[in-house]
Order: C-alpha cells, then sequence, then structure tokens
C-alpha cells in the first residue's frame, strides 16, 4: 500500500469513528458503572469466561517477557495468563479503580495500573502480548486502541482481542423497540468497521471472525439483573431517564417470550475475535 492510499483509508475510517462515536456510551460512564459492578461481576460472568477462555485457546504459541491484560476487570484472566506464562511479568490495565482494587489482593499480575486503552500508560515497545477480552467494544475510538497496540507491543508481539458488534442481543433490542422504540441496549460497531480499523492499523491480521455465543434465562428479570451485576447494562447517549413503568415492564416481558425457546429466553451476543502481529523488524 503506497503513503497516498494509506493515508486516504485512515481519513475514511477516522471519518466513520466520527460518524459512530456519539453512539458510543462515554467512557466515565463506563468506569463507574464497572467500578461499583466489582463485587458482583465474578458471580454471573458465564459470558466472560467462555469468550475469554475461547480468546485464549486463538493465541499463537508464544512465551512473552511481559503480557499486558487489557481491560483486566476482576483479574481472572490475569490470573490464567500467570498460571500460562509463569516466568513473564504481568500488566493488569483498566479503566475502573474499582475493578482493580478488587483484582489486586487476588493475584495474577505483577502490576496493576488505572489506564485508559486510547492512551496507555505504557512505553514504547514494552509487551510481547496484548490480551483483552470484552473491553474494547467500550472504547469509541477504536484505531486509537490499536495504534496503541501497534506503539507499545514489540516486533513480532501479538494483540489478541475479543469484543462485541451489531446483532448483541438483538432479542432484547426488538423487543425494547416493540415496546417504546427506544433505545434500551448498548449499541456496538459492526464487524466491517473492525475490519477496516484492522486494516488499516499497521499491525498484520491473523485472524478476524465472529463467533455467537447464546445465553439462556428463564425469565427476562433474571437477564436484566446480570446486565446489571456486570455493570454492562445500558449506557448508551440517548437512554431513557427515570424508572420503567409496570406496564412497559410487562409489556416488555410478553414482547421478548416470542423468542423463547426450550432452553429458555435467548440472549445472543456476536464476538468478534482478533489475533493482531505487530511485523518483526526489518
Amino acid at each position: 500500500m503506497t503513503d497516498l492510499s494509506h493515508c486516504a483509508v485512515m481519513k475514511a475510517v477516522k471519518q466513520q469513528q466520527a460518524n459512530n462515536q456519539s453512539h458510543l456510551p462515554d467512557k466515565r460512564q463506563v468506569a463507574a458503572s464497572f467500578s461499583r459492578a466489582a463485587a458482583s461481576y465474578d458471580s454471573v460472568a458465564e459470558l466472560q469466561r467462555a469468550v475469554g477462555t475461547e480468546l485464549m485457546a486463538r493465541l499463537p504459541e508464544i512465551t512473552p517477557d511481559r503480557w499486558l491484560d487489557l481491560g483486566s476487570g476482576t483479574g481472572y484472566f490475569s490470573r490464567m495468563l500467570a498460571a500460562r506464562f509463569p516466568e513473564s511479568e504481568g500488566v493488569a490495565l483498566d479503566i475502573a479503580e474499582g475493578m482493580l482494587n478488587h483484582a489486586r489482593p487476588l493475584g495474577g499480575a505483577l502490576h496493576y495500573v488505572a489506564g485508559d486503552a486510547e492512551n496507555l500508560p505504557l512505553r514504547d515497545g514494552s509487551v510481547e502480548l496484548m490480551f483483552s477480552s470484552l473491553a474494547v467494544q467500550w472504547c469509541s475510538d477504536f484505531a486509537s486502541v490499536l495504534a496503541e497496540a501497534e506503539r507499545v507491543l514489540r516486533p513480532g508481539g501479538v494483540f489478541g482481542f475479543a469484543s462485541l458488534c451489531v446483532g448483541t442481543l438483538y432479542e432484547l433490542r426488538d423487543s425494547w423497540q416493540a415496546v417504546d422504540g427506544m433505545v434500551h441496549v448498548n449499541r456496538f460497531r459492526e464487524l466491517a468497521h473492525y475490519q477496516r480499523f484492522c486494516a488499516a492499523s499497521g499491525l498484520q491480521v491473523r485472524s478476524l471472525d465472529v463467533l455467537p455465543h447464546v445465553l439462556h434465562y428463564p425469565d427476562v428479570r433474571s437477564l436484566t439483573h446480570e446486565l446489571k451485576a456486570l455493570g454492562a447494562h445500558n449506557i448508551n447517549p440517548g437512554r431513557p431517564g427515570g424508572l420503567t413503568g409496570r406496564a412497559r415492564i410487562q409489556a416488555l416481558i410478553a414482547a421478548y417470550e416470542g423468542f423463547r425457546q426450550d432452553k429458555g429466553l435467548p440472549a445472543t451476543y456476536q464476538v468478534v475475535y482478533g489475533v493482531l502481529e505487530k511485523p518483526a523488524a526489518v
């Protein structure tokens, strides 16, 4: 790719990013929401465990001197990374102080750092592996996340991430649409946006694909309770304010019942898995 064509691609990517930015949550609200959820998070984190385990299995064979758990949350996967790479130095980084405070006594990483994925407080070329499971969907500027990954990775280093894309929680979204047409479900990027951002990042794409994960619940309340316990309830701009009336809740329940399966009420998560590599120095 010529310098001119690369600039054109980056300009288009930045414009698309700007078009979508207003639809994504404010990172201060994200940090506050997940900090409040720190104590309850692990008790309801079935999806997070499944997705992170899948991402771990997709990592190439690598023995890093230093790894970074980006969006480390309660530290569950920091501890898995420490077990997989016992001789490596681990860094757990999260924007939510409450999550770091919860994770630190449980161990796993050597360092616990409060930081933003779009502006990492790390030196250039300081890690060989970046692992990020279900965190970067909350970043409004994913191009900056990738630029930071390219900056802090050493040549030959790997960035493995799992995120969410359009189609996630479509059952809940469509049920609310039938009730009042307002924004009740978090919005996520389209797969095509992830593809464009990754292609323009300067990192080599080893793999990038979508795998749906479907969970089942006995009733709507169980699903909404879990989303709140995870800190992943609706924090989008345009969400309705105030309490939700009983009549609207009953209408939501009736609409969602139309999706019921033998296992219960389904909640679909469209998970994007990406494994990127920084080109080796020539």
